[in-house]
C-alpha cells in the first residue's frame, strides 16, 4: 500500500524562537477541505547518531549525563550530532571517543529512529559498537562524563532502572537484543 499523500502546505512560518530552536507554524490544508495550523520545531537539517557501546567482556557501556529537560542525571547510551560533512559511522566513532573513550571497528546499524514526529523531524541512527578500542576525543560536554559498565546479561535490569527512561535509548536497546545472536553474542 503506497504511503498517504499528506496535506498542502500553504503557509510557513517561524512563530518564535531561541539561540537552540525555531518554532514554525505550518497553515495546512488536508484532502477534505479542513484547514488547520500545526506548529513543530523548524528542521534543522542535522541529524543525530546513538550507540550501544558492547564489549569483549559483554559489558554494555553507558554514561551518566545531566538532562536539562527533566533536571537531573540520566543513565543512557552515547550520542550526539552528525557535524557537516560527516557520515553518521564516522559521527558514531567520534562521539564514542569523546564520551567513553573508545573507538569500535564494528559498527552495526539497527534503525533509524524519530522522536515525536508530530513536532520532530530529525532522524537518529542507532547503532551498536563492538570490537572496541581506546582512544579518546575531547569533547563538547560541560564536565567529564561518568561511565557506567552493565552486563548485556542483565539488560532486562536495566530496563526497569530508575535512571534509564530515554524512549531512544530503550529502543537501541531492545533492538539490540533482539538481534543478539546475528551480533555474535551470547546471553
Amino acid at each position: 500500500m503506497p504511503p498517504k499523500k499528506g496535506p498542502t502546505i500553504l503557509t510557513k512560518s517561524t512563530v518564535a524562537e531561541s539561540r537552540l530552536f525555531k518554532i514554525e507554524a505550518l497553515d495546512l490544508e488536508f484532502s477534505n477541505g479542513e484547514k488547520r495550523t500545526y506548529e513543530r520545531m523548524k528542521p534543522s537539517g542535522r541529524s543525530a547518531v546513538m550507540m550501544v557501546p558492547i564489549t569483549q567482556d559483554g559489558d554494555i557501556l553507558l554514561v551518566r549525563e545531566y538532562a536539562a529537560g527533566t533536571e537531573r542525571y540520566e543513565l543512557g547510551f552515547p550520542k550526539g550530532l552528525v557535524d557537516l560533512g560527516e557520515e553518521p559511522e564516522q559521527a558514531a566513532n567520534r562521539e564514542l571517543k569523546e564520551e567513553i573513550g573508545f573507538g569500535a571497528h564494528k559498527l552495526t546499524r539497527l534503525k533509524d529512529v524519530v522522536l515525536a514526529p508530530s513536532y520532530f523531524s530529525s532522524k537518529m541512527a542507532l547503532f551498536v559498537a563492538q570490537d572496541l578500542y581506546p582512544e579518546v576525543l575531547q569533547g563538547d560536554e560541560p564536565e567529564p562524563l561518568e561511565m557506567v559498565k552493565w552486563p548485556l546479561a542483565q539488560a532486562e535490569e536495566l530496563l526497569t532502572h530508575l535512571d534509564f527512561c530515554e524512549a531512544r535509548c530503550i529502543t537501541a536497546l531492545l533492538l539490540t537484543l533482539r538481534i543478539k545472536t546475528q551480533l555474535g553474542l551470547s546471553l
